[in-house]
């Protein structure tokens, strides 16, 4: 919500739950209104460059810029300081 007017989303994709409970569980339990991809074959990782997300390392995070390209990435969990040093640096950009 702090972000949106500047031109920042997010996405989730779910790729490792056999179902959708787990998922939606997390969903409700820390209130994420951002929309979430359910993808247990791993179909849509596949579509990001190789090498750009592992499978291995979830949670990931990928920061794609105005361009569509990544910016900069996590594989592991992150909190709001650690996303806010990602992004800040994309929105200071003109």
């Amino acid at each position: 919500k702090e972000t949106k007017p500047r031109g920042v989303e997010f996405v989730g994709i779910n790729t490792r739950d056999p179902d959708r409970s787990p998922a939606k569980a997390f969903e409700k339990r820390f209130g994420v209104e951002y929309p979430s991809f359910y993808d247990p074959s791993g179909k849509l990782m596949l579509r990001f460059p190789k090498g750009s997300l592992n499978p291995q390392a979830i949670p990931s995070t990928l920061v794609i810029d105005r361009e569509g390209k990544i910016a900069a990435r996590a594989l592991t969990p992150l909190n709001y300081t650690k996303m806010r040093k990602m992004i800040d640096p994309l929105l200071a950009e003109k």
